[in-house]
């Protein structure tokens, strides 16, 4: 097989293919929700294609017969591995991380912490920490949450609390205690936890089918990249550990605790466990006490992520990429309340277009159209959201109110 193409070629390509893991999940859940409807042996429509319905096979998996082609069909097996795809995708790509912390990922790593000075509650994802890698939180995006929330809405079905597995640590040998991760599916009768090698396949699929080619080569996605094409530095080691140390685990245990009305306490024992383990492997100067000055430092760059238009969401201790030109910078996060004000940031900047050009202030032009194109793209984006469903209850826990940094007590 042809040479994986370094990361400064898929870039300019994931546009294309999230456009493509959106599409094909939308596409497979259309297909099978029109198959459900369909007694056996009639014909229906899905996604454009023409199917014939099959009788239901184990476990109620959907088996249909593509007409055109004569081909017997599992949809269950392909919305699954769409949705999958995209999950895996859409969550890479917005934080960064490893395919093994992904799959790590459980409903305890939700982190919802208070800011004293303002009030503003900024929710966070933990990630455990590694022998290779330290321990962090993530800031989550809207977009980031979105995602979040379809994964457990879907592993949810219905219940009030995600099914509890064993996972195979392949780096430890080890068997993990059943906990509530967020990467898992119905096997059959029962419920597993997502496997690298089940989420290669899907992107495997994914490359296959979406056909996205470089110098006349078909493009492997591959779940590394999106950790190597992943720009916002900070988020992946923006926050030092002994911070994020001080926010979710020594200091902060019981913030946890929470989550007792809705998993026994074995289970919330167990997830500490897992995470003082994995702490006792990282060097032990990631968790010192950290001092006053740091901490101000922490609260003060999320204090001063009000904007104008909405929220900056410039990780901590990175600096700004736009200064003064909020609208041009893809870290903004509108507040739908100011769509009018910039729709009118729109519209005058085409009247300011207009005058550059007809005064001849080229560089003027080229700066102004830049700003516009981004401006566009945020209200379009805005728009999208309007019309999306509203975020639905997964059945996270109120966080107390000093769920944050609390006095020096710890619990190592």
């Amino acid at each position: 097989p042809p040479p994986h193409p370094p990361c400064r070629q898929p870039l300019p390509l994931l546009p294309v293919l999230l456009r493509v893991v959106d599409q094909q999940r939308k596409d497979a859940e259309t297909r099978i929700t029109a198959a459900r409807a369909t007694p056996a042996g009639e014909r229906f429509f899905g996604a454009g294609q023409e199917f014939e319905r099959c009788r239901s096979g184990q476990a109620h998996r959907v088996y249909v017969t593509e007409v055109a082609v004569g081909r017997r069909r599992n949809l269950t097996h392909e919305e699954e591995a769409a949705f999958w795809s995209w999950a895996t995708v859409e969550v890479l790509r917005h934080t960064g991380i490893k395919i093994e912390e992904m799959l790590e990922l459980t409903h305890h790593s939700f982190i919802a912490y208070t800011l004293p000075t303002t009030g503003e509650v900024v929710p966070m994802l933990q990630v455990a920490p590694s022998k290779t890698d330290a321990e962090r939180l993530l800031l989550v995006s809207p977009e980031l949450a979105e995602v979040l929330t379809a994964v457990i809405f879907r592993v949810r079905a219905g219940n009030a609390a995600l099914p509890l597995v064993s996972a195979y640590d392949v780096s430890e040998q080890t068997w993990s205690p059943p906990m509530p991760f967020l990467f898992q599916r119905r096997y059959g009768t029962e419920d597993r936890p997502l496997t690298r090698s089940y989420i290669r396949e899907c992107l495997v699929a994914t490359s296959q089918s979406a056909q996205i080619t470089v110098a006349g080569d078909p493009l492997e996605w591959r779940p590394h990249d999106f950790r190597r094409i992943f720009v916002t530095d900070a988020i992946r080691s923006g926050l030092p550990p002994h911070i994020a140390a001080k926010i979710c685990g020594h200091a902060a245990l019981d913030t946890t605790m929470g989550y007792a009305a809705i998993y026994p306490e074995d289970v919330i024992s167990h997830h500490r466990a897992f995470i003082a383990r994995r702490r006792t492997e990282r060097p032990s100067e990631e968790y010192r006490e950290l001092t006053t000055t740091e901490w101000d430092e922490f609260l003060s760059h999320f204090e001063l992520r009000k904007v104008a238009l909405g929220t900056c969401g410039r990780d901590y201790a990175t600096p700004y990429q736009h200064e003064n030109a909020c609208v041009r910078c893809p870290l903004l996060l509108v507040d739908p309340a100011q769509m009018p004000r910039l729709e009118q940031i729109h519209a005058n900047l085409i009247d300011r277009l207009q005058e550059a050009k007809e005064q001849g202030w080229l560089g003027e032009v080229a700066a102004i159209e830049t700003t516009k194109a981004a401006a566009a793209q945020k209200l379009e984006a805005m728009r999208d959201r309007a019309g999306q469903p509203s975020t639905v209850h997964l059945g996270m826990p109120d966080f107390r109110r000093d769920a944050g940094r609390s006095s020096t007590d710890s619990e190592d």
